[in-house]
């Protein structure tokens, strides 16, 4: 089975990418990415599978791909992913989010392929919960307040009005915040690691300064999400969302706590109380039980474990 894969070398892509190989063994992967050459981590998914250097906005070059490798699933990971940096840069986030989704779905229309096709969206085109409803299902309205949280929501509607006019299989995930090794900066959890690990090598006590901490986020491992991605590629049906997520929520500020008590120094935090920066919602706690009648699936990694390899990443990388 051939299984193309937008943003293989990514953080989730590169996750998803062993967790497919190993639960498919007669699984080839293709990968798509403005490079062609793998990260260091993701080497060894070569030669079960391939990078081809192909922008998600060349219509023609995403054509000629799906012609030579007709894949039977068609999984879209790639896009802008930073949702504090999209306020700086929100014509670029669209650009990818919404038109590269355009381009891919049209090239997949136009192959005459019939693949099963998964997008990954976010938890947070829903923004705050609806009055009276605190947990997130996928009826709750759309309040993005993010240009990214708002450009994956017009992605995914026009994502469902592609299922509704051609009626191509397409199911649209939406994942809520996902932790683990190989993170990129510019999120909360693995800048804090990366700074943890850094005061750590003073080999002294220290002072670590943080913005505002008290907002809650529904929390999973990358590695247990991978498997999430799975069972909605394997179960979900055309033309459905799903929210995937713990179904729990831990304050930012907690979460950074335990990773300060892993450390191998003593830190204070110093955190600036009501600091101002870009909007954001408050609570975010996704309601999984479709995506659990469905797959059956259940996040099995700790909270505890994944900081703990968090930081043990970092301590590798620097």
């Amino acid at each position: 089975m051939n299984v193309l894969v937008t943003g293989l070398t990514g953080f989730v892509g590169g996750h998803f990418g062993e967790a497919l190989l190993q639960a498919k063994p007669n699984c080839r992967l293709i990968g798509t990415s403005r490079g062609n050459t793998w990260p260091v981590p993701l080497a060894g998914l070569a030669p079960r599978a391939i990078l081809k250097s192909v922008d998600l906005h060349d219509g023609a070059g995403l054509l000629k791909l799906l012609h030579e490798h007709r894949p039977e699933w068609v999984v879209h990971l790639a896009g802008y992913a930073n949702t504090r940096q999209s306020f700086q840069e929100p014509a670029q986030c669209w650009a990818d989010n919404l038109d590269g989704t355009k381009t891919l779905l049209e090239a997949i229309v136009e192959s005459n392929l019939r693949p099963k096709v998964l997008f990954t969206s976010t938890g947070l085109v829903h923004g705050d919960p609806d009055p009276g409803k605190p947990l997130l299902d996928e009826s709750t309205t759309m309040k993005p307040v993010s240009p990214y949280a708002a450009s994956k929501a017009a992605a995914e509607l026009h994502a469902y009005q592609v299922y509704a006019s051609t009626k191509l299989h397409i199911v649209r995930l939406r994942l809520f915040n996902q932790l683990g090794p190989r993170q990129s900066l510019g999120f909360f959890a693995t800048d804090k690691a990366r700074e943890i690990v850094e005061l750590e090598r003073l080999g002294r006590p220290a002072i670590m300064q943080t913005k505002d901490l008290s907002s809650f986020r529904d929390i999973t491992d990358v590695r247990d999400m991978s498997k999430a991605i799975i069972g909605v590629l394997e179960h979900g049906k055309a033309g459905e969302a799903y929210n995937a997520g713990s179904g729990r929520t831990h304050q930012i500020r907690s979460v950074i706590q335990r990773m300060v008590e892993m450390a191998k120094v003593p830190i204070q935090l110093e955190e600036q109380l009501n600091s101002i920066g870009t909007p954001e919602t408050a609570v975010s706690q996704a309601d999984i039980t479709k995506l659990q009648r469905v797959t059956g699936w259940e996040p099995t990694i700790p909270l505890e474990q994944t900081l703990r390899d968090v930081l043990d990443d970092w301590r590798t990388r620097l």
